[in-house]
């Protein structure tokens, strides 16, 4: 038997990154924009819980990265889309980051993580999200 996780998010990116680059495709310029936030939107999917960050993506979606929030340092938000969807880049210890792309209600999830982080090390939340 496994340890109970409780899961605070779980799902893909935002459908509004989707709609917005499959809007630009109608320019050349943006066709990679395009194909990045198709690729996104069908294999990228996010799982944040009490215990850790996993990010399930890459081609086809067999990349899997894990992480701890003893690990997480720092914890940044970024808007997009007019502030309904944005990007949370958490530092870890080793100075490695992840980047939670089209992150739907990223404010509250950036603060969560931010607040389990501090949690964990016993740190203020000051220092975790500046």
């Amino acid at each position: 038997m496994g340890i109970k996780e409780e899961v605070y998010y779980e799902g893909g990116p935002h459908i509004g990154d989707l709609i917005f680059n499959v809007l630009l495709a109608f320019t050349v310029i943006c066709l990679p924009l395009t194909v990045g936030a198709i690729v996104r939107a069908i294999w990228l999917r996010y799982r944040i819980t009490d215990r850790r960050i996993s990010v399930t993506g890459g081609w086809q979606g067999r990349d899997r990265t894990d992480i701890i929030y003893s690990e997480v340092i720092k914890v940044v938000k970024m808007p997009r889309g007019l502030g309904l969807w944005g990007d949370i880049v958490v530092t870890l210890k080793d100075r490695s980051r992840l980047e939670l792309r089209a992150m739907p209600n990223f404010r509250n999830i950036a603060e969560y993580i931010a607040q389990k982080a501090a949690d964990k090390t016993g740190r203020s939340l000051e220092a975790i999200a500046p």
